[in-house]
C-alpha cells in the first residue's frame, strides 16, 4: 500500500449529545471523504468550502440519527455519495428505525447511492483502500470502516465503554461477536469512535471494563 496521502480532521458536533465527525482530505488532489455527519452544524459547511475540497463521499457507520442529520445538505451542496452498509440502509428513510422521531428533529433521507457489505474496498486513492467490517450490534447493519493502521468504528466501540444494544434492533450477543472480532486487529490499530476520544486497540484491551469478560 502506498504511503497515507490524508489528513484526518476531527469534528465534535451536537453539543451534549453530540457526535464525532471525521474528514479525510488528500493533500495532493484535495479530494475529501466525510464520515458520520451527524448534526447540521456550519462549520462542516464552512471548512469544505474554505478550503476548496472536492466532497467524493459520504460514509456512515449505520443510520442513527445523531449520524446522519447532516447528509442531505452535504449531498445537496456536493453532490458527494452516500454510502451505507445494506442492512442499515432503510434507517435513512425511517423516522422510527434512525432514532429522530425522538429528537424532536425528524430524519427522512433519500435512498443511499451506495450500499456495502463486509469486506468491500472502498477505494480513495490508487492502491488506498478502506475496507469495510460488519460489525452488528448496536445496529444490525453497523460497519467499521478500516484503514491503515486505523479504524472507524461508529458506536461498536469507544474510551472505556461500548455501544448501545437497547435500541429497537440492536443485539447484545452480536455485539459481543463484533467486539471480539476487532480485538483481534493489531494492538496498535487506533479507534476513531463516533462519541468521545480517540483510543486504540492495545488501551481498550488494557482499560475497557466492558471488555473483561468477552
Amino acid at each position: 500500500m502506498s504511503k497515507n496521502p490524508f489528513k484526518l480532521t476531527r469534528f465534535e458536533i451536537g453539543g451534549l449529545s453530540g457526535s464525532n465527525c471525521y474528514l479525510l482530505v488528500d493533500s495532493e488532489t484535495n479530494d475529501g471523504y466525510i464520515f458520520d455527519p451527524g448534526f447540521d452544524d456550519p462549520r462542516l459547511y464552512d471548512f469544505i468550502k474554505d478550503n476548496k475540497i472536492n466532497l467524493k463521499k459520504i460514509l456512515l457507520t449505520h443510520g442513527h440519527y445523531d449520524h446522519i442529520g447532516a447528509v442531505q445538505k452535504l449531498k445537496d451542496l456536493t453532490g458527494a455519495e452516500v454510502v451505507i452498509s445494506k442492512k442499515d440502509a432503510k434507517y435513512l428513510e425511517n423516522p422510527d428505525l434512525n432514532l429522530s422521531n425522538f429528537s424532536g428533529n425528524i430524519i427522512e433521507l433519500e435512498p443511499a447511492d451506495v450500499l456495502v457489505e463486509d469486506g468491500d474496498k472502498i477505494n480513495l486513492k490508487d492502491d488506498y483502500n478502506l475496507t469495510v467490517l460488519e460489525t452488528p450490534g448496536h445496529t444490525p447493519g453497523s460497519i467499521c470502516f478500516l484503514g491503515d493502521g486505523y479504524m472507524i468504528s461508529g458506536d461498536l466501540i469507544f474510551q472505556d465503554s461500548i455501544g448501545r444494544t437497547d435500541f429497537e434492533e440492536g443485539n447484545y450477543p452480536d455485539m459481543v461477536n463484533s467486539l471480539k472480532r476487532i480485538m483481534q486487529l493489531p494492538d496498535s490499530t487506533l479507534i476513531l469512535p463516533g462519541h468521545g476520544e480517540i483510543t486504540s486497540i492495545e488501551r481498550e484491551k488494557r482499560y475497557n471494563p466492558f471488555l473483561k469478560s468477552l
